[in-house]
C-alpha cells in the first residue's frame, strides 16, 4: 500500500458547507432590530439583522463590546423582546422563553441549594415528568458529562468548569432544538477552557443540536465555529459572515497552522478595524498625572 492511500481523504469546505445550506433552516432573522430607550438617549443596539441559521450549524457570533451580541442571544432565548422584525424558530415566532431554547450564560446560575442531579432535574419536572422520569433523564446528562461521580454535590463544592458542564446538561436535558451560548468559558482559566471547547465540539457532533455560541475570543470562535458572524457596533449590524474553511474535528494544534492564521487575522480585522465601532469612552483618555516618585527607568 502506498503513502498516498493512506493519507485521509483532503476537507472539501464546498461539499462541507453545501450540506449545510441543504439542511433546514431552523432560526430566521428578518430586519431584527432592538432599540433601547427613547429620544436623545436612544440607542440602536441591533440594527436590521438579516440572518438564517442552519440545523445542527455550529455559529459564533463576535464583536466589539456594545455591538448587540448578548443582547440577540438574549432575543433568541425569548428572555429579551425587540422593536421590529422578526425572529422566528422552525418558521414560527419567538414568544418568551421555551425549553426548546436552552441557555448557558457565563455566570454560574446553578440553583447553590439543589445537588448537581437535583439542578439537571428541574427542567423536566417542570415540563411535568414524574420524579423518576426526571431522575432517569438527569442520570443520563450527568453521565454524558462525566460527574456522575458528584451527582450529590453542592455547586460551591465544583470547580468552575465543572459547575458549567452541569449548566450544559441542565440545558440539554430538555432536548432543545437550539443552545445558546453567552460567554460560557470567559470566567475559566486557559487550561479548562481548552478541555471545554474539546468538550463541547464532542458534544454538538454527537447529538441533535444547534448552538449559537458567543464569543469575544476570537481563537475560540474559529475553533468551534462552522461560521462566524461578525457583528459592527453603534448600530449593531451585520458586516461579515464567515465560512470557517477548517476540517473538522479540529484541536488546539490547528492554532499553530498558516490557514488558522489566515482566518484569524481576518476576524481580528473584522473586530477591531474601525475605532469608531470600539467603546467611544477609550477615545479621549486623560493624562495620568505623576503620583509617585519610584522612577520607572533605570
Amino acid at each position: 500500500m502506498t503513502t498516498e492511500l493512506l493519507k485521509p481523504e483532503a476537507f472539501d469546505a464546498q461539499q462541507y458547507f453545501e450540506r449545510i445550506y441543504a439542511r433546514p433552516v431552523i432560526l430566521e432573522a428578518k430586519k431584527l432590530s432592538q432599540v433601547f430607550g427613547t429620544g436623545k438617549a436612544q440607542r440602536t443596539v441591533l440594527n436590521q439583522l438579516d440572518l438564517k441559521i442552519h440545523k445542527r450549524e455550529f455559529i459564533c457570533v463576535i464583536g466589539p463590546s456594545g455591538c448587540g451580541k448578548s443582547t440577540f442571544s438574549r432575543v433568541v432565548a425569548g428572555l429579551d423582546g425587540y422593536s421590529s422584525g422578526e425572529i422566528l424558530v422552525d418558521g414560527q415566532p419567538i414568544h418568551g422563553p421555551s425549553p426548546e431554547r436552552g441557555m448557558v450564560f457565563q455566570g454560574y446560575t446553578l440553583f447553590p441549594w439543589k445537588t448537581v442531579k437535583e439542578n439537571v432535574m428541574f427542567g423536566p419536572k417542570m415540563k411535568g415528568q414524574s420524579h423518576a422520569s426526571a431522575e432517569a433523564h438527569a442520570r443520563e446528562w450527568i453521565n454524558i458529562i462525566g460527574l456522575e461521580k458528584y451527582e450529590n454535590h453542592y455547586p460551591n463544592e465544583l470547580s468552575g468548569g465543572m459547575k458549567q458542564r452541569v449548566a450544559i446538561a441542565r440545558a440539554l436535558v430538555n432536548e432543545p432544538k437550539i443552545l445558546l451560548m453567552d460567554e460560557p468559558f470567559g470566567a475559566l482559566d486557559p487550561y479548562t477552557r481548552q478541555k471545554m471547547q474539546r468538550h463541547l465540539m464532542d458534544l454538538w457532533q454527537n447529538i441533535d443540536i444547534t448552538i449559537i455560541f458567543v464569543t469575544h475570543d476570537m481563537d475560540e470562535a474559529i475553533l468551534l465555529a462552522d461560521r462566524i458572524v461578525a457583528l459592527k457596533a453603534n448600530p449593531g449590524e451585520i458586516k461579515e459572515i464567515i465560512e470557517v474553511d477548517l476540517p473538522r474535528p479540529r484541536s488546539p494544534e490547528l492554532l499553530l497552522t498558516p490557514e488558522f492564521k489566515r482566518l484569524r487575522e481576518r476576524v481580528d480585522f473584522l473586530v477591531h478595524a474601525q475605532e469608531d465601532e470600539l467603546d467611544p469612552a477609550l477615545e479621549n483618555l486623560p493624562k495620568i498625572p505623576r503620583m509617585t516618585q519610584v522612577s520607572t527607568t533605570k
